[in-house]
C-alpha cells in the first residue's frame, strides 16, 4: 500500500506516517501543494491522506491534479475546520472517499486508510 500525506503540520504528518508504516505501507510525508504534485508525477499512490488548509498551496489543486494524473488515487481530506462540514466536498473532488477531523485518532485514520486503498 503506498500513501500520500499532506500535512502542513509536520508533527501530525510524522504522527500519521508511523501509524501507516506499521500496517507496512509505504509512506511519502510532504508539507505543501508544489511537493505534493511532484510527488504525484514521481509515484503511484493508492490513496492520499489531504489536510484541506495547507500552509502552502491548495489542498483542492492537489486533488484536482490527482485525479488527472493518477485517477486511480483515492483521497481522504482531513481537516480542523467546519469548510466542507456539509459533506459538499465529495461534489468538489471525484476521487474524494472520506472527510475526517484531524483530530481523528491516528489509528483510525490508518484503518481508514487501508480500508480505502484495498477497495479499489
Amino acid at each position: 500500500m503506498k500513501v500520500l500525506i499532506v500535512e502542513s503540520c509536520s508533527e501530525l504528518g510524522i504522527l500519521w506516517k508511523r501509524h501507516l508504516q506499521r500496517l507496512k505501507a509505504v509512506v511519502t510525508l510532504v508539507e505543501n501543494q508544489e511537493a505534493a504534485i511532484l510527488a504525484l508525477y514521481a509515484d503511484a499512490y493508492d490513496i492520499i491522506v489531504l489536510d484541506l488548509v495547507i500552509s502552502e498551496g491548495s489542498a483542492l489543486a492537489v486533488a484536482d491534479f490527482a485525479s488527472y494524473r493518477r485517477p486511480d488515487a483515492r483521497v481522504i481530506f482531513v481537516t480542523n475546520t467546519s469548510f466542507f462540514s456539509d459533506g459538499s466536498i465529495f461534489a468538489h473532488s471525484p476521487n474524494a472517499c472520506a472527510f475526517v477531523q484531524s483530530g481523528t485518532p491516528p489509528d483510525d485514520l490508518a484503518a481508514m486508510v487501508e480500508h480505502y486503498a484495498g477497495a479499489r
